[in-house]
């Protein structure tokens, strides 16, 4: 039953997707839409194909995928001891929440300026735009997340004599473990949606590079080969986190995955 449910699953994304290609197809095939707007699904598969045969293709996606790695890893390695700890120590969360909370409603592309000055034009400029894009809204989903723990389990392993570590180890990140995951996975999403604006300023290759290169002399077809790559990598993304999920936490389902 479970299988069968899972194949329904699969055919709706499926026919989701085909629909849309469809209406790309009828859109610019027919004419309808100027090629300059709307470039042919023939144009852009054969752009990807003569990217790949010239090597940019390759050049660009590793590129981009380091960096928005690295950008978010940054941001993962600061983010989930101190949502963690926001969450189980009053006097820190009422510390640093204010300026967290205050931080996070800048916008990205306003710090590009802050970032050139300070950094200059190198990797590690890029590197911080991504980091500053996901870390401020990741420490307050940690937060969020590890607050949910049941209150009960905690005082309880206290009882029994568990100390601070093993609270922590124990029951709270087992607890909090897939709602953690899920925060990663929406995080390293949202690092794709800052790459353009990582790439957009001194750079010289990567996909969001490209993008703005591309924009400049109207080669569509290029924009729309760089946007489908970058939607291909953040499925692939989606789908390596939630193969991980179910590894470190099996017990963990969904309520979707019960319908």
């Amino acid at each position: 039953m479970k299988n069968k449910r899972i194949d329904t699953t699969r055919l709706l994304s499926l026919i989701c997707f085909c629909l849309i290609i469809l209406l790309w197809c009828l859109a610019s095939y027919s004419g309808s839409v100027s090629e300059i707007f709307l470039p042919t699904p023939t144009a852009v598969v054969e752009k990807i194909i003569a990217m790949a045969k010239d090597g940019s293709l390759w050049a660009n996606c590793w590129e981009s995928i380091s960096r928005v790695m690295i950008g978010w890893l940054w941001s993962v390695v600061v983010a989930l001891p101190m949502g963690m700890l926001m969450a189980n120590s009053k006097k820190f969360s009422a510390f640093v929440q204010p300026i967290i909370e205050f931080a996070r409603y800048l916008p990205v592309v306003a710090l590009v300026p802050l970032t050139l000055l300070y950094l200059g034009i190198g990797e590690n400029q890029k590197y911080t735009i991504i980091f500053l894009g996901t870390f401020f809204q990741l420490v307050l989903m940690v937060c969020d997340t590890v607050s949910g723990v049941d209150r009960n389990m905690i005082n309880a392993a206290r009882t029994l004599g568990a100390s601070k570590f093993q609270v922590y180890k124990e029951v709270i990140l087992p607890a909090s473990l897939p709602g953690l995951m899920d925060d990663l996975r929406l995080t390293i999403g949202w690092a794709w949606t800052y790459l353009v604006v990582a790439e957009m300023v001194a750079a010289n290759n990567g996909l969001g590079y490209m993008i703005l290169k591309s924009q400049r002399y109207l080669a569509t077809d290029t924009i729309f080969a760089g946007l489908i790559l970058i939607g291909l990598i953040g499925l692939i993304t989606d789908w390596v986190f939630r193969i991980l999920t179910r590894l470190v936490a099996p017990w963990y389902e969904r309520l979707a995955d019960g319908k």
